[in-house]
């Protein structure tokens, strides 16, 4: 997920200023969003998705960019570990807006060896659940399959998981 400044109008003392979010999801499609930010309020002005987004998607996508547009707007967002229910079945491993399963709020993924112990974490659970362990990491860091493989790379390298390839 990006945000983004996208401009600010400042009149009578006040400023109000807008926001792009784009959100990537796995299988190929996206979610832009304009959000403007007004008087300690942030609110939702557009929503263009590829492919179209259903209701109970579009609630779930509102609750899922709260913290980094707070963040984007200088407030201390407060992260929380609750999963976001979205359409269909819930508990599927890599859930994202549009798929069906369970989004996991968690924009701020920490850094250094505290992240990658993480990743590894992520991934084993998935792995040991028969789920697909890149989506896992995936829905859980708010990245790319190209940024999930790298992060799951980083902790192998970390020795927090085996090694894809014994060297002779």
């Amino acid at each position: 997920m990006s945000v983004w400044p996208a401009w600010e109008v400042q009149e009578c003392g006040s400023v109000t200023s807008w926001f792009a979010v784009r959100l990537d999801l796995p299988d190929g499609g996206r979610v832009d969003v304009l959000a403007v930010a007004s008087g300690g309020c942030v609110g939702i002005e557009e929503v263009r998705a590829q492919p179209p987004l259903s209701l109970d998607d579009l609630t779930a996508l509102a609750d899922w960019i709260e913290g980094p547009l707070i963040a984007a707007c200088g407030g201390d967002p407060a992260p929380s570990d609750e999963p976001l229910e979205s359409s269909g079945s819930a508990g599927d491993a890599g859930a994202t807006p549009g798929s069906g399963g369970t989004l996991v709020r968690d924009a701020f993924w920490p850094s250094g060896a505290e992240g990658m112990r993480l990743v590894a974490e992520e991934y084993l659970a998935a792995q040991g659940q028969g789920a697909d362990p890149v989506l896992a990491v995936m829905a859980a860091t708010g990245r790319s399959r190209r940024g999930s493989l790298k992060l799951i790379g980083g902790a192998r390298d970390a020795g927090f998981l085996t090694p894809r390839h014994t060297r002779d």
